[in-house]
């Protein structure tokens, strides 16, 4: 699988032998990166640039990986759980397809979605206090 090849090719650059300005990195130092990477997808979109956009949403998956890569050899967790953790997110968010809700548009679904949201982060914040 394709995902596994590009996790042991980032293994093999984080790596005691990998490449030394790769395993320099932090979350707090590739922020720059990711922010690049996303900009230059927006504009890869706002051209219709298909084949720049290929290329900059594999930029944007790198930085994914990266940080994924950080965490996990910090013990906090790795692209698995990242995985895990969106789909739980979107199962939980359209609940109007995993649920009982329901909706008749996209303007629906978007209100639903932020519904669903706000709900999760009242939850999450009830067991604070």
């Amino acid at each position: 699988m394709e995902l596994e090849k590009l996790l042991k090719t980032m293994d093999i650059l984080l790596g005691e032998n990998g490449c030394p300005w790769d395993r320099e990195q932090t979350h707090e130092s590739l922020c720059k990166n990711l922010t690049e990477e996303c900009n230059e997808v927006i504009e890869a979109i706002i051209k219709r640039d298909f084949d720049n956009l290929k290329e900059v949403l594999g930029d944007v998956l790198l930085q994914v990986v990266f940080h994924a890569k950080i965490a996990e050899k910090a013990g906090h967790f790795n692209l698995q759980d990242v995985i895990l953790a969106l789909d739980e997110k979107l199962v939980r968010r359209h609940s109007h397809i995993f649920g009982n809700d329901i909706v008749v548009s996209a303007e629906d679904a978007l209100k639903l979605w932020n519904e669903n949201k706000k709900r999760e982060r009242h939850t999450d914040m009830s067991h604070v206090c």
